[in-house]
């Protein structure tokens, strides 16, 4: 089993506010919107190298992403930031109308999403936000694993044409994916070979996903672990082999089970070939405060509740 190494603990948030930095020295098309959230969302390095192309809206999330929408008519790149609940469910219709609708080349990005946002309790946590982005036609719904990952996608979502949700995290985590890797959207990860059953993660779930696989190995199970950072558009080649060879799944996010990658996992099986599934993901229910991994353990997002939904799978093949 291919071991990975955590070079460190980061937060995947830190790893945005790195390569918008670098995209702002490298791309005069790429402009930043932050909704009074600077600091939190690591916008700092860019608003104070590229203030011309820094724009505070205050709190005011739906006009930023009006602000936004207008500002790529003149051939910018505009970067929104700010929670990701204030991202989506506070500004859908705006999205909606004046983002998707027309396919404006905006990039939403997300900070501080799920349960993972902590001690700020259930009205900041957003659980729905996955399965919001990714119903709006045309919508790109990105959720990388690390800071490493993070900063990748950030820099990748540039060149992308169209509307992009990018979604992370506010507590460090491990960082354990290549820092010169190349992001390319759509393709999902092979993190690990295996034969009995396929774990396919995301975001920070991806961790926990490579330590229950560390476990399933230590009793003879072999565990397939693949990282779907897009999950829109969805890699359906790589589920389809891998499931064709395991023959089971567990799907594992920091989001509600309704609307989430496993909901779109489910979809593609029953088109093709179905096989036993089994959710580690919220379950119909808000969050609470308290802190990340105090939370992760309460709501079954653990790296024992993925563990215990791969035997699962495997007993009802």
């Amino acid at each position: 089993m291919k071991k990975y190494t955590d070079q460190g603990a980061k937060d995947t948030r830190s790893g945005f506010g790195a390569g918008l930095s670098e995209l702002g020295k490298t791309n005069p098309n790429v402009v930043a919107l932050c909704a009074d959230l600077t600091g939190s969302l690591k916008m700092d390095a860019f608003a104070k190298d590229h203030p011309e192309r820094f724009f505070q809206v205050g709190i005011a999330e739906a006009n930023m992403m009006g602000i936004a929408a207008g500002m790529t008519i003149g051939g910018k790149i505009p970067f929104t930031g700010t929670f990701a609940n204030f991202s989506t469910g506070r500004v859908y219709d705006q999205i909606r109308q004046s983002i998707a609708y027309s396919g404006k080349n905006v990039k939403i990005c997300a900070s501080h999403a799920g349960l993972t946002l902590g001690e700020d309790g259930a009205t900041h946590q957003i659980l729905e936000d996955i399965g919001l982005m990714k119903m709006l036609p045309g919508m790109t719904v990105i959720n990388p694993c690390d800071y490493n990952q993070t900063k990748a996608a950030t820099i990748a979502i540039a060149e992308h044409d169209g509307p992009v949700y990018l979604r992370f995290g506010r507590p460090k985590v491990a960082n354990f994916t290549p820092a010169d890797q190349k992001f390319e959207i759509g393709k999902a990860l092979f993190l690990q070979e295996g034969s009995d059953v396929t774990i396919a993660a995301t975001g920070h779930l991806v961790w926990k996903a490579l330590e229950a696989a560390e476990i399933l190995e230590a009793e003879g199970i072999s565990a397939e672990v693949i990282n779907f950072h897009t999950i829109k558009p969805l890699d359906e080649e790589a589920l389809l082999r891998s499931t064709a060879k395991t023959g089971a799944l567990v799907s594992a996010e920091e989001h509600q089970m309704a609307g989430g990658l496993g909901e779109s996992l489910s979809a593609v099986l029953v088109r093709n070939s179905p096989c036993p599934q089994e959710f580690v993901a919220v379950n119909d229910s808000f969050g609470e405060s308290g802190t990340p991994e105090q939370l992760l353990e309460k709501y079954g997002l653990s790296t024992q509740a993925i563990y215990e939904a791969a035997k699962r799978a495997i007993s009802r093949k």
